[in-house]
């Protein structure tokens, strides 16, 4: 299908080639638990490294506010563990091994957890950080699919490609692409099972595959709560 065809036939349909058509604007904050329900460390790890050790923590308690505030809190081997995101510092402690440790990732925006690697799109991710190129409607799933990548003077070059829930408005599937060009695709990311609170929608199933399409985990999210105020102070350095 060419690419006029493809934008003729959105409008036809009534949808938008415009990120701005698909992002949640209502969502103020989130809480929720995210559980590890199954993971292959062998799948994960043809990732990297980092993302395969994420899945040792049996479970993370999730704090998110617009904008690009996060609270993470887990324990793995018995250590409690800290990290916070607020703007583009980041900050991370773990008491029991002496470690706590601030960083800026202001040239580093790959690095900076958001509400988008949970599936959600917001106006802020759009403002000054991320752009959303249109590519097509999908034949197989009638959803908008979008490149997005970082803002040029961010000097990043990796991308997601996205497919959206036009009704939900939700990222379906996410394909992560590295700034790495002999190994471009990373992993690909499928968010289902979403469930409406007040008028955001909010998935509660992640799963994970690599590059070669592997199963690599399975997230669940629980316990969730939407727009109840939380406070700046959970987001302190």
């Amino acid at each position: 299908m060419s690419l006029t065809l493809s934008l003729l036939t959105g409008v036809l349909l009534g949808q938008s080639n415009s990120i701005s058509s698909y992002w949640q604007s209502g969502l103020k904050d989130a809480s929720f638990t995210a559980k590890v329900e199954k993971s292959q460390q062998k799948e994960l790890q043809k990732i990297n490294k980092d993302f395969a050790s994420s899945y040792r923590f049996d479970y993370t308690d999730v704090k998110m506010k617009e904008p690009f505030k996060l609270r993470l809190e887990s324990k793995v081997d018995d250590q409690s563990i800290l990290y916070i995101i607020n703007g583009t510092m980041r900050a991370y402690k773990i008491p029991r091994a002496g470690i706590s440790k601030k960083d800026n990732l202001a040239k580093e925006p790959g690095k900076r957890q958001t509400v988008f690697d949970f599936g959600l799109i917001t106006p802020a991710l759009f403002n000054n950080f991320m752009e959303a190129k249109f590519v097509r409607m999908d034949r197989a799933t009638d959803m908008p699919v979008f490149d997005v990548t970082y803002e040029s003077s961010l000097n990043d070059s990796s991308r997601h490609r996205i497919w959206v829930d036009t009704d939900k408005k939700i990222v379906a599937k996410r394909e992560w692409y590295s700034q790495n060009g002999s190994k471009p695709l990373m992993a690909i990311f499928l968010y289902k099972d979403p469930v409406k609170f007040g008028n955001v929608w909010i998935p509660t199933t992640l799963e994970v595959q690599n590059a070669e399409g592997k199963f690599a985990g399975r997230t669940k999210y629980t316990g969730i709560s939407v727009n109840e105020g939380l406070s700046e102070s959970l987001f302190s350095l």
